[in-house]
């Protein structure tokens, strides 16, 4: 039986080197485009979920904040017919804070009280609708930051030969000829 001796040529398929600059523009681009391009698509809806989170922060805050700036003036001002805040203040009757729609039975104190509770409000809801945007603006660099470094990475090779080994060591002292049992780590590429 003859032995076959024909070479077969066997084209070997190199491994796509991933472009950081390339990942990143992309992801700028388009969120989640920079993972599209690095081949991590269980990606996408973490980054899309993180902008849905953020955005929906920003519509609650927005909303709550534009309801209590109206109803702040609505309650300022001296017109009878605009009486948004009442839907707003809990717990306490318009007869005795209201000074436009009962003038006789209002406390002055509780007009203050309330005043002061829907600047508060204004205040609270403002500064978490501001954080809002911060928030999507830092989500949009994280995602842009990880397309970046796992595109960095995607060649990284962590071989067989890294090693790490515990052994005592002696650290030399002054007067004695060791201070103790301590312990070394090496790490070995």
């Amino acid at each position: 039986m003859a032995q076959d001796t024909s070479v077969v040529s066997v084209k070997t398929k190199k491994p796509h080197k991933l472009s950081s600059m390339k990942a990143t523009m992309l992801a700028a681009a388009f969120p989640g485009g920079g993972q599209i391009y690095n081949g991590k698509l269980w990606k996408i809806p973490l980054v899309y979920a993180g902008f849905a989170g953020v955005g929906y922060a920003l519509v609650f805050n927005s909303t709550q904040y534009n309801k209590y700036t109206k109803g702040y003036q609505d309650f300022t001002d001296k017109v009878k017919e605009t009486v948004s805040y009442a839907a707003l203040i809990r717990g306490l009757e318009p007869e005795k804070y209201d000074p436009v729609l009962h003038p006789g039975t209002y406390n002055v104190s509780d007009e203050a009280w309330v005043k002061k509770g829907l600047l508060r409000q204004i205040d609270y809801f403002k500064r978490y609708r501001d954080l809002s945007y911060m928030g999507i603006a830092a989500w949009y660099i994280i995602s842009i930051l990880d397309a970046n470094v796992d595109a960095g990475l995607s060649d990284y090779d962590i071989g067989e030969d890294i090693n790490l080994t515990f052994a005592p060591m002696q650290i030399p002292g002054y007067y004695f000829a060791g201070m103790g049992l301590n312990v070394s780590l090496r790490i070995n590429f």
